[in-house]
């Protein structure tokens, strides 16, 4: 039943209840966050990056990357060391852990992605998913042009 007078923005918040509730379920058992599982992405293309390149990366601020990587670093699944160029800077390392977690976290987030858009033909998935990357992306870069 479509429902044209229902806001954006209360339809992008329930589709994102919708999916955490899915993701959260599909991770917990390993000890793992959506957030948490997007960082370790990073790390599972390219090992050793600052905090500032993986929030970057999946588009966080710095307050928020670090309360992350503390977490995953408690955790066990990733190592902060000291970068030898600058003594200031820590570079993220994935551990043991993190490296082992890549193939059944990456499994786990496909199932995931299947149940969600189990409705949807391969090019509606396509539209879909670059409509959230331009609404995200494009907010962002207004934002970052208000200062």
């Amino acid at each position: 039943m479509e429902k044209p007078d229902i806001c954006i923005h209360f339809l992008l918040s329930k589709a994102l209840q919708s999916v955490n509730q899915v993701s959260k379920s599909k991770l917990s058992s390993c000890g793992v966050t959506p957030v948490q599982y997007a960082l370790l992405r990073q790390l599972w293309k390219k090992d050793g990056q600052f905090g500032y390149e993986l929030a970057e990366k999946i588009l966080l601020d710095s307050a928020t990357i670090t309360g992350i990587i503390d977490r995953l670093e408690q955790n066990g699944f990733i190592e902060r060391r000291v970068d030898h160029n600058d003594r200031r800077n820590k570079i993220i390392f994935l551990t043991e852990k993190g490296r082992s977690m890549e193939v059944p976290l990456c499994k786990r987030m496909d199932e995931m992605n299947k149940e969600v858009m189990s409705d949807f033909d391969d090019e509606e998935k396509r539209r879909f998913k670059k409509m959230l990357f331009d609404i995200g992306i494009s907010t962002r870069i207004k934002e970052s042009n208000w200062d």
